[in-house]
């Protein structure tokens, strides 16, 4: 027995140096290259201005009446590209905005606090010295739909309506301070996956939800996950969630009229469709002029069901002014 179990030890052992080995050459490979992605990333799209001593990036395509303003989940790190295959098809109509926020796509990760005042300050101050003008059709998606909120709240005469892309609530964040060990253990193993380089050992359809973008395209999206994936400014949006829903609560509702596209909770909520769909039910319980569109698909539903959205949205705003 007791030979067995030294048998064991020192295989365990060597499993655990070998281990250790693997992530020591990881971890130096993936700083190598991690200086040519940085890089690389400097021939951006988009255009940066600078927001508290720092460069943000927004992009910007086509011309319209309304202008459309996109706003990325917690952890989607490139903005440009994740929405591009709906905004492609609204660009003809409408002029498409592209907030990314300081820790998402081209623009810096920042030395600050993330909260939710300062993070709405920067979105509007970007906006302004770039000249783009509301009132704007908001169209945030997860997290973003907390910011989205509190923009209406605050300043309703900017927001012509909100178009949820599956955004997350007040309601989503409720007890949210029982799961945040939980959750920043995930965020901890993240992030140090992101250091020693392992999201290069993931395909591209694990981490990315292709849509219609071309092969440059995804390849320029990975050198972002690469450099940028859940990095201290994404962690330090979550530590805010609660403040910011309270902020809302605060308040009445807004006016706006909304458009809200519900998933099934599959890909990224972490919840059944009962739990996820009730949130957002719940909700507009307290909103007046409000439409939710139920669709059977994943979290980012604007990858799987762009062409139904776009649809939808389009009849939409024609209509806001009816």
């Amino acid at each position: 027995m007791k030979k067995a179990l030294k048998t064991i030890g020192k295989f365990l052992l060597g499993l655990l140096i070998l281990l250790a080995v693997f992530l020591i050459v990881m971890t130096i490979y993936n700083q190598v290259m991690l200086k040519k992605d940085k890089e690389a990333l400097k021939e951006h799209i988009g255009q940066m201005v600078e927001i508290d001593s720092n460069e943000m990036c927004v992009y910007t395509e086509g011309v319209g009446d309304h202008t459309l303003v996109f706003m990325s989940g917690s952890g989607t790190s490139s903005p440009i590209y994740d929405f591009k295959t709906l905004y492609s098809r609204l660009s003809d109509n409408y002029r498409i905005v592209v907030i990314e926020k300081f820790g998402y796509g081209f623009s810096d990760v920042v030395d600050a606090d993330r909260d939710f005042d300062t993070i709405l300050r920067q979105d509007r101050e970007a906006l302004s010295k770039l000249g783009i003008e509301g009132p704007f059709v908001l169209c945030p998606h997860s997290m973003s739909g907390v910011e989205a909120i509190m923009w209406a709240q605050e300043y309703p005469d900017e927001v012509e309506a909100i178009v949820g892309l599956d955004m997350a609530t007040p309601e989503a964040y409720d007890g949210i301070s029982e799961k945040s060990g939980a959750m920043n253990v995930a965020y901890a193993l993240n992030s140090a996956a992101r250091e020693c380089g392992i999201f290069r050992l993931l395909s591209d359809d694990t981490l990315i939800n292709r849509g219609e973008l071309t092969d440059d395209e995804i390849a320029i999206y990975r050198k972002i996950i690469n450099v940028k994936v859940l990095n201290k400014n994404v962690i330090s949006e979550g530590e805010f969630t609660d403040e910011a829903c309270e902020e809302i609560r605060s308040r009445d509702m807004p006016e706006t009229p909304m458009l809200l596209f519900v998933s099934d909770g599959s890909g990224g909520t972490g919840l059944d469709k009962e739990t996820w769909r009730g949130f957002t039910e719940k909700f507009a319980e307290n909103v007046e002029n409000e439409t939710i569109v139920e669709l059977d698909c994943g979290h980012y539903v604007h990858d799987f069901e762009y062409e139904r959205i776009s649809a939808d949205m389009k009849e939409f705003i024609e209509n806001l002014n009816s």
